[in-house]
């Protein structure tokens, strides 16, 4: 059966499933369900979990034999399941199936997986799934209503914000959920009375602005590389840390390597920036960046962060930071530094 996000709360309170399917694509609020629906199970005496990570070389006759095993710590489990393709393969999809029949009282079963588009809701396995338990889509916040989003995270840590104040927060984080409950956060941190107007939000803005990441990814799309490059000098400058920025620049070339493979289909470029949700205020400097660079440059940038990541842990010679600077000059369509450190 299906349960809309905001009616899940109640659900939860009113009964138990024994399998709950959450989907979605924005981690955030994916995150957030599946930290309810635990506490809930919780609250019933479900202390033991085991987590699998259902990739391509899963064994699904662990999952089967988990369910069927005695607990040694508690009488009740839940059996959380990651599938990151959201596709469990036709073996999978069978043993997920056969699982149904050996969740009882003391085992229950949460299946997260991205967002569940119609072609996967059709299939038999899910079919079965979701007439067994509960499902929930969980939709990314639209930017019509991002404010009131805002206004209601606000609100549940004790701030009162203008409405001014709401618009420029949702036009700062430009959809990034993260970057919106962070932005919450320093402000309840920082404002002493609890009322945040036009002013406090825009003195936070100008505190984070000069190197701020975000900015960062944008001036590179946009093609500035010299502001790219005085940017990151600033961050490292200020302290920030290098696993932060690749976070998000991986994020960012995910999308847009997404993009450039669809566009390479045959998609529009207006149904594919709906389906990416580029804000209107960011799809010139998109497509200027997508008419630089194919899927396959922008693969082998995603590729090149992971020599950054073995640099940091120290499995592998080199500067990070001037491998972090020379993929942000690629990406601003710029020729790379060989030999420059980033000071």
């Amino acid at each position: 059966m299906k349960i809309y996000p905001d009616k899940l709360v109640a659900d939860l309170k009113a009964r138990m499933h024994k399998l709950y399917i959450v989907s979605g694509d924005e981690q955030l609020l994916v995150q957030e369900t599946t930290d309810l629906i635990r506490r809930a199970l919780r609250a019933r005496g479900f202390y033991e979990r085991e987590l699998f990570h259902a990739e391509a070389s899963f064994d699904w006759n662990t999952l089967l034999q988990s369910a069927g095993s005695l607990s040694l710590f508690a009488e009740k489990k839940l059996l959380e399941v990651r599938l990151p393709s959201g596709k469990p393969g036709d073996q999978g999809g069978k043993m997920l199936t056969r699982l149904l029949e050996q969740l009882d009282e003391d085992n229950v079963l949460l299946l997260v997986l991205p967002r569940a588009g119609q072609d996967i809701q059709r299939t038999r396995w899910f079919k079965s799934l979701e007439a067994f338990g509960a499902f929930i889509q969980i939709w990314p916040i639209e930017a019509k209503d991002l404010p009131r989003w805002l206004g209601n995270r606000c609100k549940q840590a004790g701030l009162t914000v203008t409405q001014d104040a709401l618009r420029l927060m949702a036009e700062r984080v430009e959809g990034n959920l993260l970057a919106a409950v962070q932005e919450v956060e320093r402000l309840r941190l920082t404002v002493a009375d609890g009322r945040v107007d036009l002013l406090e939000v825009t003195e936070g803005v100008a505190d984070s602005a000069r190197y701020d990441v975000f900015k960062l990814l944008d001036n590179a799309m946009a093609g500035n590389s010299v502001k790219c490059v005085r940017m990151i000098r600033g961050l490292k400058a200020e302290g920030i840390e290098i696993m932060y920025i690749i976070s998000m620049l991986a994020r960012e070339l995910r999308s847009l390597e997404k993009m450039a493979s669809d566009l390479a289909l045959g998609q529009s470029r207006q149904v594919v920036f709906k389906q990416a949700r580029v804000w209107k205020n960011r799809e010139a400097f998109v497509s200027r960046c997508l008419e630089r660079h194919s899927s396959a440059a922008l693969r082998a940038m995603i590729a090149s962060i992971g020599h950054i990541d073995r640099m940091v842990k120290g499995l592998e010679a080199g500067d990070p930071w001037r491998v972090l600077q020379n993929i942000f000059l690629h990406l601003s369509g710029s020729e790379v530094i060989k030999s420059a450190r980033v000071v």
